[in-house]
């Protein structure tokens, strides 16, 4: 992971602002993704896992800003899924 980690806050639809470090970006099948950690998740020290990342989808609005988006198709999640996990792997090798 990069020493010079990015955060950025999003909100909810109650407008509660949640911190998340972007701990990745990944391109797969013309589409941009991020990888999000909340601020304040519990890593294990042991196996230094997390118990949940967000995955959203880059997209840009109509102003040509960047967003983020969730994404619902669950096949297009799985892939995403399994880039992210293969990055990972090489990473560590």
């Amino acid at each position: 992971m990069s020493e010079d980690m990015d955060f950025i806050v999003l909100y909810d639809e109650d407008g509660n602002e949640t911190e998340f470090e972007v701990i990745a970006t990944l391109e797969l099948d013309d589409n941009e993704y991020a990888i999000l950690l909340p601020s304040d998740a519990e890593i294990d020290p042991e196996s230094d896992e997390v118990d949940e990342v967000y995955v959203l989808r880059m997209e840009q609005d109509e102003n040509g800003e960047d967003i983020l988006v969730g994404i619902e198709d669950e096949d297009e999640l799985n892939d995403v899924i399994k880039a992210y996990e293969e990055l990972i792997k090489d990473e560590s090798n």
